[in-house]
């Protein structure tokens, strides 16, 4: 039977209203079930997404999009724990906040509420299925999941996990609906249900985000590329920069929160651009480097303003030397893409004016970049990381899936 979208979001609009009624036990449950079905259908699983790994590999993807796209037992387990840990969090609809009494006699509130019907538009990763099922179905939405053809195999597999453990707790599969075609018309027209959806979240590629965005009759919450920069401070503790750019440029380059460009203050370039020089030569990374900078590393390329701009997702990275902080909140300014920075400095007053100055979602000091995950931020899972900031900002967990309704009580109060 050919699949109709306009008829699944009919029916996630339906569904969307018993997944608002339910309990927090009862969601919990759901998932656990969920949790339980992914580990019992592991072998599944990961047959469904060696197809699409032997695919992609004939497409021709690129190592990152494949470690993006490939699952093992340890990355399902991970899956399957996020789920577990979302269950296990405070449920955020119904919860109340802002209670006073007003002059006229009325009290009024805001209580959290679900959105309603979300749609996922992603590419390539998997876990992106379950995570966006599990938080989505917490916050008492309906989902609809529309992912790449090169996951269909391990979406479809995951999706079958879900709808299992949805009959055994009594609740209608078209809570979550993975759309089983990947032909662009479908999605396409997806973006024109506005009567049944009522938000639209895009993860993946810069191309994509774009596409949705400029072709959506759907509220859209955008997660553009990620330009995440390390600013190495002239106090910075040189042993700590130089790990914390070794996790964040080279443990995983295929990932939004990578780092893209190392900005050094010019005060320390004699003691630590060697550092970086060593590092950089021992993981193979390819180098954009301004001038001034280039001297200590002669065998990299000379940094274009293309360079700036650039989520390279790969093992490249681009370098510049700045003259002051100032100088290094300026380039963030103007090239950052909102997701991540971070600065290195064993300054407390300097850390407090970068996290007070820079407005990206996520702002670190003396940590990691590849810590701008829900998961590792406390969220058990997140949806995608938000570059606009309208609804959410940020990493979004289940609360950002769910918006506020005024709730006021009287005792027959009239307004003069």
């Amino acid at each position: 039977m050919t699949f109709s979208v306009a008829q699944a979001a009919k029916d996630a609009k339906l569904a969307a209203r018993d997944t608002a009624k339910l309990t927090d036990k009862q969601k919990a449950d759901a998932l656990l079930a969920i949790a339980d079905e992914i580990n019992h259908s592991e072998s599944n699983i990961l047959e469904a997404n060696h197809k699409d790994l032997q695919q992609g590999e004939q497409n021709g993807l690129s190592a990152a999009m494949l470690d993006r796209l490939k699952l093992d037992s340890a990355r399902l387990q991970a899956i399957a724990n996020a789920v577990r840990e979302i269950a296990a969090q405070p449920d955020p609809v119904g919860s109340t906040s802002g209670s006073r009494k007003l002059p006229s006699g009325i009290e009024v509130a805001k209580m959290r509420i679900p959105l309603g019907v979300i749609t996922m538009v992603y590419e390539s990763r998997p876990n992106v299925t379950i995570d966006a099922a599990a938080l989505c179905f917490k916050a008492g939405n309906a989902v609809i999941l529309r992912g790449g053809k090169e996951a269909l195999h391990s979406n479809l597999a995951l999706a079958s996990c879900i709808h299992r453990a949805f009959a055994q707790q009594q609740i209608p599969a078209a809570a979550v609906t993975v759309i089983p075609d990947p032909d662009r018309a479908i999605m396409n027209e997806l973006l024109t249900l506005s009567e049944d959806i009522d938000l639209i979240i895009p993860r993946g590629g810069e191309g994509l985000i774009r596409f949705v965005t400029e072709n959506s009759r759907i509220p859209v919450i955008q997660h553009f590329k990620g330009v995440c920069h390390l600013f190495a401070d002239a106090a910075a503790d040189l042993e700590k920069a130089i790990a914390i750019l070794e996790n964040g440029k080279t443990q995983r380059t295929g990932v939004c929160n990578a780092l893209e460009t190392l900005l050094v203050h010019k005060d320390i370039a004699s003691s630590f651009m060697p550092m970086v020089a060593e590092l950089f030569t021992k993981h193979g990374v390819k180098v954009h480097a301004c001038e001034q900078s280039k001297a200590y590393l002669p065998a990299a390329d000379l940094a274009t303003e293309e360079d700036w701009h650039a989520e390279y997702l790969a093992l490249e990275i681009a370098v510049k030397m700045v003259n002051d902080f100032e100088d290094a909140v300026e380039h963030i300014a103007n090239y950052g893409s909102g997701h991540t920075e971070v600065i290195v400095t064993q300054d407390i007053s300097r850390a407090k004016r970068f996290v007070r100055e820079i407005n990206s979602s996520v702002v670190m000091v003396n940590a990691s970049s590849r810590f701008s995950d829900g998961g590792e931020l406390g969220l058990g899972a997140e949806i995608g990381i938000s570059t606009s900031k309208l609804h959410a900002y940020g990493p979004m967990g289940a609360e950002s899936l769910t918006t506020e309704k005024f709730v006021v009580q009287g005792d027959g109060e009239i307004r003069s």
